[in-house]
């Protein structure tokens, strides 16, 4: 089409928070150029377990001019700092992932040197007391800090996220059609011409949004785009999802507990608790899971437990011809460290940035391609590690998990941290330095050595140095409300 002549037509189909996050991501930024449709049925149900987020959430709620209180209270919100893994190491061992920035880093090197290099003068603390984030979440606090002092992300019920942005992107024009998709035509050039509607009605479109779970009707039904299975380095194929009611003060972190095949998540929100359990089921049944995760849960349990399957990978192509995939239409990475929104909105915010405007371009679609496989492969190997570095071999899952050869990439970023202390990473990967160094030696991985930066500092300064970040830790959380009373004032939702 001729730029101007007409608005392009977009077709999303599929809702929850998918579906949702692109349309109004959509519907706000290009209203005037663009007609966006998105179609769904209240007959299919949504995953709908993504309730953990890390801080890029912000960016995305910032750039679509959402209050922050105001998103809270509707989404029954809690803060979060981190993920407590417990048992993933070892069993009985816990540590906290983390958000913001251990220490202080130099220029040439990160803070791990300088940390490392006062261990082995017996005078270093435990890695994560120099870090704000984790302390405060420890102590159970939380407050907003000048200057975004202090990082965080969201613990939200996802279902009402996707209803707060239907009714933004409904006031940004998007019509939304109720139904069944029951077919799909292609032209004669192969692109996606319309989807057919189970009451018959035809929906012409310019590009196709996928965002129908699994099923992958367009990128994968359709266009016939394979997948690459990646369950021979993340073997868990199930999950099992219950929400319960709340029985304490929520926590301000998200907690992971390994098991014996698997883990377990639980998720605190502020009228109720997300719980689920992720596991292999060559190792573990249906039943053994179920009745594991109902031994686990505190309180009321307020839904039926519900069996996700799911095949841990990705689309070859996210964007195939006149169709984007997003959501797990795209690919699917059990969700240890929250990154299913994540992605999400990064593949709707990568697709804002290359817009077709007057028909698709190849260039555009490899780009768009080529930066999301890159994301995705990067997410994938950090997932990984959590499962291959642990001093676990109590049972067959995890002898399997430690034996298992692992992508080079990943083994690279091992061999370079063991050896040297060093981590270096793409300029646009979402994982910073301070997580992959928090997870290793969470994990059981201390470098041998450090940078010799390090040594250029005399003991007395290295200490001095140590001790002042953790003081300023100690002192800055001491003044802070607890995470429960900050919300009450901040955001508290009305009872349900």
């Amino acid at each position: 089409m001729t730029q101007g002549a007409r608005k392009t037509r977009v077709i999303i189909a599929g809702g929850g928070t998918a579906g949702w996050m692109t349309a109004a991501a959509i519907g706000k930024t290009l209203e005037k150029v663009v007609d966006v449709t998105l179609v769904e049925s209240d007959a299919i149900g949504t995953v709908g377990v993504g309730e953990a987020t890390i801080p890029s959430l912000l960016t995305f709620n910032r750039l679509l001019g959402i209050d922050e209180a105001a998103f809270l209270k509707s989404v029954n919100g809690t803060f979060k700092l981190g993920i407590a893994f417990e048992n993933w190491r070892d069993v009985d061992h816990r540590y906290i992932h983390s958000f913001g920035v251990t220490g202080k880093d130099h220029w040439t090197a990160g803070f791990q040197h300088f940390w490392r290099r006062g261990q082995d003068m017996g005078i270093a603390k435990d890695f994560g007391e120099y870090c704000l984030e984790l302390v405060a979440a420890e102590q159970e606090k939380f407050a907003h800090l000048p200057k975004f002092g202090l990082n965080y992300a969201y613990h939200i019920d996802s279902s009402a996220y996707a209803a707060f942005l239907r009714q933004m992107a409904e006031n940004h024009g998007v019509t939304r059609r109720e139904g069944r998709i029951e077919s799909v035509a292609r032209a004669g050039s192969g692109d996606i011409e319309s989807i057919t509607l189970e009451d018959g009605t035809q929906l012409e479109g310019d590009l196709f949004i996928d965002c129908t779970g699994f099923r992958a009707l367009l990128i994968g039904q359709a266009l016939g785009v394979g997948y690459d299975d990646w369950t021979h380095w993340l073997p868990c194929d199930r999950a099992i999802a219950v929400q319960t009611s709340s029985v304490g003060d929520p926590l301000p972190y998200t907690r992971s507990i390994a098991h014996g095949a698997g883990w377990r998540w639980k998720i605190p929100l502020q009228h109720r608790t997300g719980n689920g359990i992720v596991f292999c089921s060559r190792y573990m049944s249906e039943d053994e899971a179920l009745a594991q995760l109902l031994d686990s849960v505190d309180g009321e349990i307020l839904t039926e437990p519900r069996t996700i399957p799911f095949r841990t990978g990705t689309r070859r192509d996210h964007w195939k011809r006149n169709c984007v995939s997003i959501g797990l239409s795209s690919g699917f990475i059990e969700p240890l460290e929250s990154t299913s929104i994540h992605l999400i909105q990064k593949a709707v915010m990568r697709l804002l940035y290359l817009f077709p405007h007057d028909g698709i371009r190849g260039a555009e679609t490899e780009e768009f391609n080529t930066q999301m496989m890159d994301e995705i492969e990067h997410i994938r190997d950090f997932i990984i590690l959590h499962y291959h570095l642990t001093d676990r071999q109590d049972t067959d899952f995890w002898r399997h998990c430690r034996s298992m050869d692992i992508p080079e990439s990943l083994r690279h970023r091992m061999e370079l941290f063991a050896q040297t202390g060093r981590v270096f990473r793409a300029a646009d990967e979402l994982f910073a330095e301070n997580s992959w160094t928090q997870v290793m030696l969470g994990q059981g991985l201390s470098p041998d050595t450090w940078h010799p930066i390090a040594d250029v500092m005399e003991p007395d300064e290295i200490r001095r140095f140590l001790d002042h970040i953790e003081e300023n830790v100690q002192r800055t959380v001491a003044d802070m409300p607890s995470h429960k009373a900050y919300i009450d004032s901040y955001c508290k939702a009305a009872q349900r």
